[in-house]
Formats: structure tokens, sequence, C-alpha cells
């Protein structure tokens, strides 16, 4: 009997260790799973449509030579998602972005200056994404699409003036991937295609009425890290 007992040990154990083994893999199932994901990135914009006004005909900068343009800025995201089916996931975002910018104006005695504009902006984003899980590397590639929108504050700041601001409405797309490590940890990139506007106080309101506005939309592009959180087994109950 007691040559037997490691034997029989072993047998016992063995289911065990199957499950824990099980426990280590990511599901493939997304029902019920949640994550957090920390993201930063860089945005690419276009303030064409500021530029055009700010220099155009009836603009305060019309005649003169163009500050150089900015383009981009660096962006951060920090997501909490819980996947309510298998391919449908609901999000909240939290997001900033900040940006500065150069206009070019001509003071009272004719001086030409160029002032820095700095921008800000930060909200909360409500969205839906729809996923799926592919066999792609070491614990299988989770690709995404989605859209969202939420309250915004943008602010502006021309130098040595006063700080505009308003709470505006953004719309955004994304369109991602999670590389998932492992059942836990996953790499993902995601990219934005977002629409937001705020003001740009004008130098002298009645002769330039304006309005003029830039963007704080366009094009994000970020990488991050995601801390998964796998629906909690089914637990049988209790026989007596």
């Amino acid at each position: 009997m007691l040559r037997r007992a490691p034997l029989l040990l072993a047998l016992l154990c063995s289911p065990a260790f199957a499950q824990e083994e099980a426990e280590g893999d990511a599901p493939t199932n997304l029902d019920g799973v949640g994550r957090i994901t920390v993201e930063a990135g860089y945005r690419l914009t276009s303030n064409a449509t500021l530029y055009e006004s700010w220099y155009g005909a009836k603009g305060p900068g019309a005649g003169l030579e163009r500050a150089p343009e900015s383009t981009g800025a660096p962006v951060g995201a920090l997501t909490f998602a819980y996947a309510v089916s298998d391919l449908v996931e609901l999000g909240l975002d939290l997001f900033g972005s900040a940006q500065n910018l150069r206009l070019t104006e001509s003071l009272s005695d004719g001086t030409t200056v160029s002032r820095k504009v700095s921008t800000l902006s930060y909200g909360l984003l409500v969205g839906l994404r729809f996923q799926g899980v592919l066999d792609i590397g070491p614990q299988g590639l989770v690709p995404f699409v989605g859209l969202h929108t939420g309250p915004t504050v943008i602010s502006s700041q021309r130098e040595g003036s006063a700080l505009q601001e308003n709470v505006g409405q953004a719309w955004v797309g994304s369109l991602g991937a999670t590389l998932r490590l492992s059942a836990k940890w996953g790499i993902t990139a995601e990219y934005r295609l977002m629409f937001l506007r705020g003001p740009v106080e004008s130098p002298d309101a009645a002769k330039f009425k304006g309005p003029f506005s830039f963007s704080n939309g366009g094009n994000w592009f970020s990488l991050g890290v995601t801390y998964t959180f796998p629906p909690d087994p089914s637990r049988p109950l209790p026989t007596f």
C-alpha cells in the first residue's frame, strides 16, 4: 500500500495542476472580461482653418508673414472597459492633450509680433468597442473598432491675454488591437480620429470679429499597456 501512495497522490493532484494551467491561459470568450489600459502617444492635427481665417483678408494677420505652424502634440489616455458580451465592450476613457501654436499680429504702433497660443483639452469619453480574438501571438490578438463621445474642456490662451475656455462635445472613432502576452498583460496600439474645436481670442474683437477657433482633434496614434481582469470562474453550489 505504501508503494502505491506516490502514484495515488499524483493521480489526485493532477486535476488541480491541470486547472491551474488552464487558468493561466487568456480567455477566448471575452464576455465579462474587464481591462485597464494606459496609453501615451502623439497627435497630428492640421490647423489650416485657423490659419486661413487668421491670415485671411479680414483677419488680424492679413498681409503678415505666417508664424511656423505646429502640427503635432503629445496625448495621453486612461481606459476602463468591461465586455458586456463576447463581441461588445463598454468603456470610459479619460484623455488629455496640450499644444503650443504661434500666430502673427500687428500692434497699435505697427510692430509685428509672433505670439504663442497655449492650448489644452481634457475630458471623459463613453463608447462602445466591437472586438474579437485572433489566434496570433503568445495569448492571442484582440482587434477592436469603436465609437466614442463625451464632454471635453478645451481652452486656449494667447500670450499676454485672458484664458479662453469652453466645454464641447468630442466625437471619436477608434481602431486598434491588444497583443496579449499573458493571461493578464498585453500591449495595445490604437489609432483615434477626433473631432474637437476650441476658441482663440481675437486681438481686437471690434475690428476682427472672427470667430477664430483651433482644432484639438485630428489623428491620434498611441501605444500602451493593458491589464486584464478575466471573468470569475463559475463555482458549483455545495452539496450536503
